[in-house]
């Protein structure tokens, strides 16, 4: 075998591996791909960085602008509110019109931010109307990645296998050359959500004291009395041996029946001093003489106390997309940069109070944290962003709807969208010409263009292009066609086609859809090529099934986003997915080459 196939069959290996275990984020994985490609000579230096250059990167960075700009006119979140009603007196009903308008608005703008800003809504809406947010909230990202296979951009995926098809000499797939496979599948889906999905849905509804529970935080929300004699009386908070020798940190000083909530470093402690804190208890007890404060309550979550005035419980879920994966509270200046206290974060199943600015925070870890009440909305502002590192499960209304930079908006983007149909423009020039105009009416300032492009996506793409690349030059992309026809050829090409969508299917569970599509749109494009038969069914068939992931809460950004929102279990992804998953590929293994003429 030859060192480059071994090569390149390692670093695949490898990649899925990594993609799997979350062990390095996905932008890192797919630089370290290209890196490792160009450094073993199997692509060329040009080859490593063309994927920045490529068409579809372009086109995905500039809609992700434009998805920022609809977000910003508060368009959907004012949506997202009126869905309340009709939850209350028809969930049923409320479900469809849900998964109908997510799935709309998912076809034409990046679905990761429509879904986050759905989130705290959806959960509002469970909470008022009795119902169980677990019930709703796959649904909702479900609905947004039907929808997002409805059109050319409707997700990254379907721009990144159109660049590589463009690559290759071949028409690049149409604004709605997906939809009328779209449409059928999103029909299915909502059909299948509504009679059997959230019957296999659990039913879990949050109590009152659900955060307590969730959290367990009852143990380490403590009040203690500065003692006349203790060391930390006249210091300031930052220099007191409470900072020093003690783990904790100050939610709230209570003195002569004055409230100071999150009281700054410089803040100086005085005796009888009242002070609420997020510690180890057992620590507390074990150095209360040393430090000489006395242990006086537990303080409840749930209590007037700590549901103040001045302070807010939030649940904030670290987003796919956020900058601080993989980073400690410390490193990024929790408590200063977004007014806040950490009192318990949760990973998966796993409930972590000690250390907590140490802990490297995740993609779907909640950060259970008091705020500073005032503060809210700067965070919902930020959450409102493109990068949002967090969506903060809150009921707070906030963005008012702008009617005039709504209608601008989406002139620009039924415009692009006209344009690139007729074939009048490329998408990517329509993409630029809108975001221009947008920032030209002072939607938008170039400041924020910046800031909503999603770089870790970016760099995903171009890393994974590379891959595709590394494909074609090993002539790998022939050799593993060649194997799936051998297997499944002689069943004709329908069933080399519904072989295809099963096996990108299977890897779009365990690896970043973009990755997958970039793995099999090269062997999709060398199968079709090699049986003599139109390409476009093949290309259509890797992008459904690159989106199509139902089955695990890592496939897809949405799933995990509502995974650790939902506080659902891995086995519930499973169980309302698995079905789902094999209906798709049944109907898409038929319906695909029905309407593109196959049979």
């Amino acid at each position: 075998m030859d060192i480059d196939v071994i090569i390149t069959l390692s670093v695949i290996g490898i990649a899925i591996v990594l993609f799997a275990t979350e062990a390095l984020r996905v932008d890192i994985v797919a630089i370290l791909i290209m890196l490792t490609l160009m450094l073993t000579g199997v692509i060329t230096a040009e080859q490593g960085v063309a994927g920045f250059s490529n068409k579809a990167t372009i086109t995905v960075a500039f809609m992700f602008i434009l998805s920022a700009a609809l977000l910003k006119t508060g368009a959907l979140q004012y949506t997202a509110h009126k869905l309340s009603d009709t939850f209350r007196y028809n969930f049923n009903l409320g479900i469809v019109l849900m998964m109908v308008l997510i799935a709309i608005i998912s076809a034409f703008i990046n679905n990761t931010p429509v879904v986050a800003i759905f989130i705290p809504v959806i959960i509002q809406i469970a909470h008022s109307s009795g119902q169980s947010p677990m019930k709703m909230l796959i649904p909702l990202s479900f609905a947004s990645i039907f929808g997002g296979m409805c059109t050319l951009v409707g997700t990254s995926t379907n721009i990144l296998v159109s660049g590589i098809a463009e690559e290759k000499g071949l028409d690049p797939i149409g604004m709605f050359e997906m939809t009328p496979v779209g449409l059928v599948l999103l029909a299915i889906g909502i059909m299948y959500m509504l009679i059997i999905g959230k019957k296999l849905l659990p039913n879990k509804k949050r109590s009152d004291d659900e955060l307590t529970e969730t959290f367990d935080v009852k143990e380490y929300i403590t009040e203690i009395e500065l003692l006349e004699n203790s060391k930390a009386v006249g210091c300031k908070i930052m220099d007191s041996d409470l900072i020093r020798e003690i783990d904790l940190d100050i939610i709230e000083i209570r003195r002569n029946g004055s409230k100071f909530t999150l009281p700054q470093g410089d803040f100086i402690l005085k005796a009888g001093d009242i002070l609420k804190v997020r510690s180890n208890v057992k620590r507390i007890k074990d150095l209360k003489d040393k430090v000489k404060v006395d242990v006086t309550s537990r303080v409840k979550i749930g209590d007037d106390d700590l549901r103040g005035k001045f302070s807010t419980l939030v649940e904030m879920v670290v987003t796919s997309n956020s900058d601080i994966n993989n980073k400690t509270l410390k490193s990024i200046d929790f408590r200063r940069k977004y007014r806040a206290i950490p009192l318990a974060i949760k990973h998966r199943e796993d409930i972590i109070h000690d250390n907590l600015y140490e802990t490297p925070l995740k993609s779907g870890d909640i950060i259970l944290a008091e705020v500073k009440t005032h503060f809210i909305k700067e965070l919902k502002k930020l959450e409102n962003s493109q990068e949002a590192p967090f969506v903060l499960l809150s009921e707070d209304k906030i963005t008012d709807f702008d009617k005039r930079k709504f209608i601008i908006v989406m002139s620009a983007i039924f415009g692009m969208i006209t344009l690139a149909t007729l074939g009048l423009i490329h998408i990517m020039v329509g993409a630029i010409l809108a975001v221009m105009l947008l920032v030209l009416f002072r939607v938008l300032s170039m400041k924020e263009a910046y800031e909503a492009v999603n770089w870790k996506i970016i760099f995903l793409l171009a890393g994974a292009l590379s891959l595709g690349k590394a494909l074609h030059n090993t002539e790998l992309d022939l050799s593993i066609a060649s194997l799936l026809i051998d297997e499944l050829g002689g069943f004709g090409p329908v069933a080399v086609l519904s072989g295809l969508y099963f096996s990108t299917s299977m890897l779009t569970e365990i690896m970043s859809n973009n990755a997958s599509a970039a793995l099999m749109a090269p062997i999709a494009i060398a199968t079709a090529q090699s049986l003599g038969v139109d390409v476009m069914p093949f290309i259509i068939t890797v992008t459904i099934a690159a989106s199509a992931s139902f089955m695990t809460p890592i496939g897809y950004q949405t799933n995990t986003m509502v995974f650790s929102a939902g506080q659902y279990r891995f086995s519930d992804f499973f169980k309302a997915g698995v079905l789902l998953n094999l209906s798709f590929w049944i109907v898409s293994s038929f319906l695909i080459p029905w309407i593109y003429g196959m049979i």
